[in-house]
């Protein structure tokens, strides 16, 4: 019998399965090798590491994670070793593109002029921003070398107010983003200018953004989810979240979707998405904080003194 093992705070997953093989819900602290050992799939989120050290010697041949992102993820381990996986890009690209609207309007309610929004990184997120942006009459410069679309980041620096960036994170290559927002960038923006991360941690280096006193908008934090209290606390943090730009009930019932149907492609099984189900298990679902100022609400529940990352990410009501 095929045996499913799944982060047990990815919705929509456990109702579908019924009747599919073994399946077990568990922690994201509970993926061990130990645990795994027997497992034939595992589906995830980007809390669980995928490499040699969690699957050497394991029966695992399928990893799915739940997530836009796959730096969790050891692909060249994975495909050296016969082991398939998969990713959802674009499940929760809206949800994303909420985030950065709901901020851009939060920080610039101020604003006299047309501010320019610089946008790095134009993938299915990337793209609904600039649309966004555009809808809003913003001015709007792209940046996305490996497409070979936009302007250089340089012209993204010097002329941008709000810069916000949406790139995978990768160390090798062409064009690696890992810190990509970086000390030799901020000294070339705006000193009025933004920073918005809503992508990946280490695309931005946390400590040039403490020294350039720029201000700034974080969602996602380097070393999560031991996060630089420094940057959570100082007054050029207008605005911060605890890695929930993209968590949406819409965006978690895509990505549920996608590697449930990546799962019956990989083991020849009929199609197990029941979209019925799925609806009626969305209605039952507690709705989160959509309200008006909802983002400056969670950015004075991360300044607590009780405040838990991780608690409250796996807490969080999605909007």
């Amino acid at each position: 019998m095929l045996k499913i093992i799944i982060d047990k705070h990815i919705p929509f997953l456990q109702s579908q399965l019924i009747g599919i093989g073994n399946a077990e819900l568990i922690e994201p602290e509970q993926f061990t090798r130990e645990k795994v050992k027997d497992a034939d799939a595992l589906i995830i989120r980007t809390r669980t590491h995928i490499n040699k050290e969690l699957l050497d010697g394991t029966k695992v041949r399928f990893v799915a994670t739940a997530t836009i992102g796959y730096d969790h993820i050891d692909t060249d381990y994975c495909e050296q070793n016969g082991i398939y996986w998969t990713a959802c890009p674009g499940c929760n690209a809206q949800a994303v593109c909420d985030y950065i609207e709901e901020a851009i309007n939060t920080i610039s309610i101020h604003q006299k002029t047309t501010p320019t929004i610089g946008i790095i990184g134009v993938g299915n997120v990337g793209e609904k921003v600039a649309l966004m942006a555009k809808k809003h009459g913003y001015n709007v410069l792209l940046n996305d070398p490996p497409k070979n679309i936009g302007v250089s980041l340089e012209e993204i620096a010097q002329k941008a107010d709000i810069i916000t960036f949406h790139t995978p994170l990768t160390y090798n290559g062409q064009y690696p983003t890992y810190h990509l927002c970086d000390e030799k960038f901020l000294l070339l923006c705006k000193k009025n200018a933004i920073i918005i991360n809503a992508a990946r941690g280490a695309i931005a280096d946390e400590q040039a953004l403490l020294k350039s006193e720029h201000k700034c908008v974080i969602d996602c934090w380097e070393g999560e989810p031991h996060i630089n209290h420094k940057l959570l606390f100082n007054p050029n943090t207008l605005l911060a979240s605890y890695h929930i730009a993209g968590y949406s009930i819409e965006g978690k019932m895509n990505a549920s979707h996608i590697c449930l149907d990546k799962l019956a492609e990989y083991f020849h099984l009929p199609a197990i998405w029941n979209q019925q189900m799925a609806d009626t298990e969305k209605l039952s679902m507690p709705e989160g904080d959509h309200l008006q100022g909802w983002l400056k609400r969670l950015t004075q529940q991360m300044r607590t003194a009780d405040f838990d990352f991780e608690k409250a990410r796996k807490n969080y009501l999605l909007r």
